[in-house]
């Protein structure tokens, strides 16, 4: 029967360590505004990581990552509508995830400050602070920390769904494996349940039908 099929609900599931992440999206958050802060008022310029990494004289990218779409007028506007909406979907994802997914929870986390921290330039300069010079396969691309976070929470969420958690496309921990011979076995299950509704309700039509005819 239908009204017996399980349904899915949707559920806020947040806890003790929701709250740790959101104490950690605000770290990250404002790691990055201050060090874009610091970079500009103090003129940094050195090497961290000679032909790969360098920190360089604070550059105006209306763009995004890595001065993706900087020379266009209208990307300003783009980034900072696209940001909204993407936080948007994030907030709901953090909250309605269950709390076992940690990791991908955490991706969200990292994804969310660094887009956090760039909308805070692109609202209140038009723009947003660059850096920090990386070498990516023979070019140079200018960012920021919350460039990093961005990257870094796309690359764990990746980790976390391809190979880690019970969604994973290729499972590799035994917790996972687990989690998805088990909801394998429900779904095995499944149509013997369905049999013996289908039995169940057949029957209940047949004593209907035999209480009518006793009636008459």
């Amino acid at each position: 029967m239908a009204e017996n099929k399980k349904k899915l609900k949707l559920k806020v599931s947040f806890g003790k360590s929701g709250l740790i992440l959101v104490a950690v999206f605000a770290v990250l958050l404002a790691a990055d505004l201050v060090l874009k802060v610091c970079a500009e008022k103090y003129g940094w310029q050195f090497k961290v990581i000679p032909t790969l990494i360098e920190v360089v004289p604070v550059q105006h990218n209306t763009g995004a990552a890595f001065s993706f779409l900087n020379d266009k007028a209208w990307a300003q506007t783009f980034f900072i509508v696209l940001t909204f909406i993407m936080l948007a979907v994030m907030a709901a994802a953090f909250l309605l995830i269950p709390k076992r997914f940690v990791v991908l929870k955490a991706a969200i986390v990292l994804i969310a400050a660094g887009a956090v921290g760039n909308l805070v330039d692109r609202l209140a300069f038009a723009y947003v602070r660059d850096f920090v010079n990386v070498w990516i396969f023979g070019t140079v691309a200018c960012c920021n920390f919350a460039d990093f976070w961005i990257v870094f929470g796309v690359i764990l969420g990746a980790i976390d769904l391809l190979f880690l958690n019970e969604w994973a496309v290729f499972p590799l921990t035994k917790k996972a494996k687990a989690a998805q011979a088990k909801n394998k076995e429900g779904q095995a299950n499944e149509p013997d349940q369905t049999e013996t509704e289908s039995k169940v309700e057949n029957n209940e039509k047949d004593d209907t039908s035999n209480d009518g005819g006793e009636e008459k």
